[in-house]
């Protein structure tokens, strides 16, 4: 029995912030991920799923357990022989809730201890993202030390394992991805400011939206062959226009009115630090590429902003529409 893909990308009903916000993370890795916050049942796991069968492939070495793109770039402690460079999915790892620190960062080999009396690395989870995604659902409910170990990481784009007598360096550069339910409990700050991009994501309010969520699902359940001959004609239309971005991005042109802009908005907010700006320009940058256009507007920044700053604000207790809303009738008044 063929084993199934995962529920299409472009087949997902609906949750446009929440499917833009992925896309430009996948133009430019540099934007810093997405936080995706909502009920329960409103499509965060599935996109995540379906993000990962529309990525482009990378091209890594053999074997090499950090993906590395060179035999030269692959650690000592991997003992890679082999030059071939083979194609692969892009990565994307789950890091399950309750997850030990050694199943993250890993460890010492134990059976190649035992067996052979040697003292060999058996690589984490971090390894493996490494030029992928690492996914973490409810990830307001991860334990405090494995989110300040991220935070160490996310920084320095490097794991550093120091323990039973290893010293191992190896690069961990991923696109970070949580989703939650903020009912469950709030995300600690430091923590959410490493996300580039945030999304707020709600069931449908209306009935045509849920009946076709109704009907794609099912039709993928009881009319898979069928279902998927279309949507992986749209999917792969989609992934050429993610790699066409990418090559576009490094000659995109940005005017000197666009990065005043950023200031002007980020300083019109509040927003703490200086990330605020550099995500808004990336991911405005990410926008316009994937737009097809040549140069990086003011429409682009009025686009991505609510999703690269909302979750920057400081919360006001008497502000019950929220921080969406605030970044709304401030883009209206900064940049009319």
């Amino acid at each position: 029995m063929t084993q199934r893909q995962p529920f299409p990308f472009s087949a997902i009903v609906g949750q446009e912030d929440m499917k833009t916000a992925m896309i430009l993370t996948a133009i430019d890795a540099s934007i810093g991920g997405v936080l995706v916050f909502g009920d329960r049942g409103t499509g965060k796991s599935t996109a995540v799923r379906a993000l990962a069968a529309l990525l482009p492939p990378i091209d890594a070495v053999e074997g090499c357990p950090v993906n590395a793109p060179r035999r030269e770039l692959c650690p000592d402690w991997a003992s890679i022989a082999s030059d071939r460079i083979v194609t692969k999915p892009t990565p994307v790892v789950d890091l399950p809730l309750g997850v030990t620190e050694d199943r993250v960062v890993g460890a010492l080999d134990i059976e190649r201890a035992l067996t052979r009396g040697e003292k060999a690395f058996e690589p984490g989870l971090l390894a493996r993202a490494n030029r992928g995604y690492l996914y973490i659902d409810e990830v307001n409910l991860l334990e405090d030390h494995i989110v300040d170990l991220l935070l160490d990481v996310a920084q320095s784009g490097e794991n550093v394992v120091e323990r039973e007598g290893l010293s191992i360096r190896h690069p961990a550069r991923f696109v970070l991805v949580g989703s939650g339910n903020p009912e469950e409990g709030e995300l600690r700050p430091q923590l959410l400011d490493r996300f580039g991009l945030s999304v707020e994501v709600t069931s449908p309010k209306d009935i045509d939206t849920r009946v076709e969520v109704i009907k794609r699902r099912d039709a993928y359940e009881n009319q898979y062959d069928r279902f998927m001959r279309t949507w992986r004609v749209l999917d792969a239309g989609l992934r050429n226009q993610i790699l066409a971005a990418r090559a576009a991005l490094p000659k995109l042109k940005t005017p000197g009115v666009v990065l005043h802009d950023c200031a002007a908005l980020c300083l019109a907010l509040g927003s703490d630090g200086l990330r605020g700006e550099l995500t808004l320009l990336r991911a405005a940058r990410a926008l316009a590429a994937f737009d097809g256009d040549t140069t990086v507007r003011r429409s682009h920044l009025r686009r991505v902003a609510p999703l690269a700053l909302s979750h920057r604000l400081r919360r006001d207790p008497l502000d019950e529409a929220g921080s969406a809303a605030r970044v709304g009738r401030t883009l209206a008044e900064v940049l009319p």
